[in-house]
């Protein structure tokens, strides 16, 4: 994909893109917000953020998110927060991908994104070195993704 001068890199990954739109460089590491989109029935698996709280808010669609057992339909308009350490999953549902923007306290998470993109990891089949570049980046994988 051409990329505009002085525009966010679109990344992509199992269908779903990421833009990094404030980066931890911007911030100074406090924080970075990445803008996704991911179509429905996707999601990760359960996963431990170990050092960033992760906020959701979702711009377009709608997305059943997963919170250490309890779960949330959020839609345009709503967010949640996930606190670091805290086990999370989320997927998108209904008719239309879902957008949102997933913003990281502090930065640096980013990163994995990055390196899923680049890599172009499958799951099951990468998943040794998806959960390497996890550990790198102070996230542990915890169980399945929502069915």
């Amino acid at each position: 994909m051409a990329q505009l001068e002085g525009q966010p890199e679109t990344l992509e990954w199992l269908g779903v893109t990421y833009k990094t739109i404030l980066s931890t460089s911007d911030t100074g590491g406090a924080m970075s917000i990445v803008d996704s989109t991911s179509p429905v029935g996707s999601g990760p698996p359960r996963h431990i953020h170990h050092a960033e709280d992760e906020t959701f808010v979702i711009l377009t669609g709608a997305c059943r998110v997963w919170i250490e057992g309890e779960e949330q339909l959020l839609n345009a308009g709503q967010s949640a927060f996930i606190p670091r350490g805290k086990e999370h999953t989320f997927q998108p549902v209904g008719d239309q991908p879902c957008r949102h923007l997933v913003i990281l306290t502090p930065g640096g998470f980013e990163g994995f994104f990055a390196d899923m993109a680049a890599g172009k990891f499958a799951i099951p089949d990468d998943m040794p070195s998806i959960v390497e570049s996890g550990e790198r980046h102070n996230m542990t994988f915890t169980g399945p993704p929502l069915d």
